[in-house]
């Protein structure tokens, strides 16, 4: 039988809407939190701004794309080469960030007037299909190292018991998305995690500081909010990084379309305002850059929920959370090998969505130009990973090598050719 789809424009009862909601908040926080760590800004800001952006990006796109915007990994490099590492340096990298959002509003704005014809000849399928498969592909990383540890070793009592927490989150969010009925069905991952965080408190997963944490934390606290400060060489350095944006959320939207079996290409224009707008916003309040959440995109997979709806109600729990620093160290208490069960399932969906936009497209793969821009972007963005290689003093991600180079191959290999292959003159192997 085939599965119920919630489409953009539906409405969701509040009874099953708050849960829903909050199936998406924890979707995205665990990435959400760890980009403004890892770049040095303020967690608490990166939410907040997730929030507001989201919804800046909703009624940017006229409620018809559903989507959750949340920290952007692909200007981790750019920022640290920026600030060095040193958070008094924030406000040039504020600069460069607004910088990058501008240029992305300038695509947004011709996309809207011209049409995205012109994006679909600059990151045709193979390459959109090669951008969504690399996010999810140098994820992976982190979602095994969760579930195991950083070592990837499984030697000591507590290496078995957080592999088995993290299994039983896995096979209880995969048994939810397929064998129960009703609104259990809708909410795998918050099933999921629930049922991990109750094992690892058998288990004694969970770390005696977060908890302690979560009772000393304040109901409420304002975010740390900073504004930028003017550096061309800040701006020279991150602004470029909005193709990577450009490429992304092309890839999101093609993989969107195709679960909901609705062309949403119509609203490309929409959907690069919006999430400019919300890097742009963001960027002068302290937060971090903003993009669509492929996690989110895998929890809408799995539920067949696409309701707008769905995310106002997650961008609101998310303004709520940054308010209330005692819930940010509840889902901040959630262990490792939750995230990492959790995520095995997420970040393999991902993966998939770009194998779905290469079959939805029908990218003939007997073509060595798509093999070789395809599978060369591949390796080399899986190769690199989310480490990066760092070339002079800038730090590139394996997310941001992949998508410069599927579409440089592409573009490159496109050059009329004397002859065209067959899949009997492909180099293929037997």
């Amino acid at each position: 039988m085939a599965r119920k789809i919630i489409y953009p424009e539906e409405r969701i009862p509040l009874a099953r809407l708050v849960p829903m909601g909050a199936q998406h908040v924890v979707a995205m926080f665990g990435a959400t939190v760890l980009a403004p760590v890892v770049m040095g800004f303020d967690p608490q800001t990166a939410i907040f701004f997730s929030g507001i952006g989201t919804l800046i990006f909703i009624f940017a796109t006229k409620m018809k794309v559903p989507s959750y915007l949340g920290s952007s990994f692909s200007f981790i490099g750019p920022v640290l080469a920026v600030t060095g590492g040193h958070a008094e340096n924030i406000p040039y990298a504020l600069s460069g960030i607004a910088g990058a959002a501008l240029l992305y509003a300038l695509a947004a704005w011709y996309t809207m007037r011209r049409g995205p014809e012109w994006i679909d000849k600059l990151m045709p399928p193979v390459v959109t299909g090669a951008v969504v498969a690399i996010i999810g592909l140098n994820l992976a990383g982190s979602a095994v190292q969760n579930a195991i540890d950083g070592t990837l070793s499984i030697a000591t009592s507590k290496d078995w018991a957080d592999v088995c927490v993290a299994a039983i989150t896995f096979f209880a969010a995969a048994g939810a998305a397929i064998y129960l009925r009703g609104i259990m069905r809708l909410l795998p991952i918050l099933f999921g995690v629930i049922t991990g965080y109750i094992a690892a408190l058998v288990f004694g997963a969970v770390d005696p500081h977060a908890a302690a944490k979560i009772c000393s934390a304040a109901w409420f606290g304002l975010p740390h909010f900073q504004t930028p400060r003017i550096s061309i060489g800040a701006i020279t350095a991150i602004a470029p990084i909005f193709v990577v944006l450009v490429a992304e959320n092309k890839g999101h939207i093609a993989a969107i379309s195709g679960y909901l079996g609705r062309d949403l290409s119509p609203s490309l224009g929409r959907a690069y305002l919006g999430d400019a707008l919300a890097t742009f916003v963001s960027a002068l309040g302290g937060g971090t850059p903003q993009t669509t959440y492929a996690e989110n995109m895998g929890v809408m997979a799995i539920t067949g929920v696409f309701s707008v709806c769905n995310f106002m109600m997650a961008a609101c729990m998310a303004l709520a959370l940054s308010l209330c620093p005692k819930f940010g160290a509840l889902v901040q208490s959630i262990p490792l090998p939750v995230l990492g069960g959790i995520t095995l399932m997420l970040y393999g969906l991902i993966t998939l969505m770009g194998v779905k936009i290469w079959l939805d497209a029908k990218v003939d793969f007997c073509d060595h130009k798509n093999l070789v821009t395809a599978g060369t972007s591949l390796i080399a963005a899986t190769g690199v990973g989310v480490a990066g290689v760092t070339v002079g003093a800038v730090n590139i991600s394996g997310i941001v090598l992949g998508t410069v180079l599927a579409i440089v191959l592409n573009w490159l290999l496109s050059f009329e050719r004397r002859d065209e292959q067959d899949c009997a003159t492909t180099f293929l192997p037997d």
